[in-house]
Order: C-alpha cells, then structure tokens, then sequence
C-alpha cells in the first residue's frame, strides 16, 4: 500500500474522534463546552483536510495513483464532510435542505460511480467536483469555529452558498460527462 492510500486510511480514521468530539460538546454525560467541542473538532477536520490535499498531490507528483485512490479518496472526502454536516445541522450552522442537497448530489454520484465499477470503469473526481471538495473543506472549518465577528458570518454564508452552487454546477456537469456510462 503506497503512501496516499495510507494518508485516505488515516483520514477515515480521523472521522470518528471529529465526530466524539462534537458529540462530547452536546452530550450532558460528557462535559465539554460546546466552544472546545467545536474548536476540537475542527481540528480535527483540517487535519483530515490536510491529508485529502497530501495524498492527492503525492499521488499526481510520484504518479501514485490507483485504482483505490480512485475509489476510497472521494468516499472518504464525502464521509469527512458529511460527517461534520450533520453536526452543523444539529448546531444549526446549515440549513436542513442544503445540507440534503449536498447530500443527494453524494447520492447521485456513487450511484453513477457504481454504474461505471460494473462496467469496469473507473471514473475520477472532476475539476468542478475538486472545487466543490476544496470549498467545503475550507467552509466547514470557518463556520465550525463559530468566531463571534461579523466577518467570519458573512465568510461562512458566502462559503455555504458557494458551495452548495459547486454541488448542484459538479453534479450536472458530472452527469453529462458521464452520460455514455449512464445510456449503455
């Protein structure tokens, strides 16, 4: 197992300390200041994020890549953020519907990925589908962090929207690029 496959592993590892985290900050058996529970877990997901950018460039730069990475990257992107989502919902950082959007966009794509692996096709992430990913990453951090100072309101609902445009504009765009998987 070569380096970026190792670094996908430890990201899906991370998941379940980002979610005891936030969990911790809202359960009454555990004792954790919702401030520190954030602060923690989005520590803990720019650690994760830091491993997606890793093990994406070591892969592309010591031509790495395999049919795993392919596969298990975006799944473990997907699990990272939706993970913290759910929390952000739970919070009421996010709307329900958008966070549902995003999701059904997750939906739509591992079902289109599934189509292809019968095929025996491996479809890789898009530019548009990058994008969205990197915009996520960077938003779920500023509005898990919940600083109170106007900017970091307006930089998280600029981030949220902006990446819930990604999400529908990727998912089209993935779909029509794939659309000769989808018709055979």
């Amino acid at each position: 197992m070569n380096l970026p496959n190792k670094l996908t592993i430890a990201r899906m590892c991370m998941i379940p300390f980002m979610v005891l985290a936030l969990q911790a900050g809202l359960s009454e058996g555990i004792a954790l200041p919702m401030e520190t529970a954030r602060l923690i877990g989005m520590g803990i997901f720019i650690l994760a994020a830091v491993t997606d950018f890793l093990d994406g460039f070591i892969a592309r730069r010591y031509s790495l890549s395999t049919d795993f990475g392919k596969f298990m990257d975006p799944l473990a992107d997907k699990v990272l953020v939706m993970s913290a989502m759910v929390y952000m919902v739970v919070l009421g950082d996010i709307s329900p519907w958008i966070f549902i959007l995003m999701e059904s966009r997750e939906f739509i794509i591992a079902g289109v990925r599934m189509i292809a692996a019968n095929k025996n096709v491996v479809i890789s992430a898009g530019v548009l589908g990058k994008a969205k990913t990197v915009v996520q990453m960077i938003m779920i951090p500023t509005v898990l962090a919940n600083l109170p100072h106007p900017f970091f309101d307006i930089a998280g609902t600029v981030l949220i929207y902006a990446a819930l445009a990604l999400t529908v504009v990727s998912a089209i765009d993935y779909i029509w690029n794939n659309r000769g998987v989808l018709r055979s």
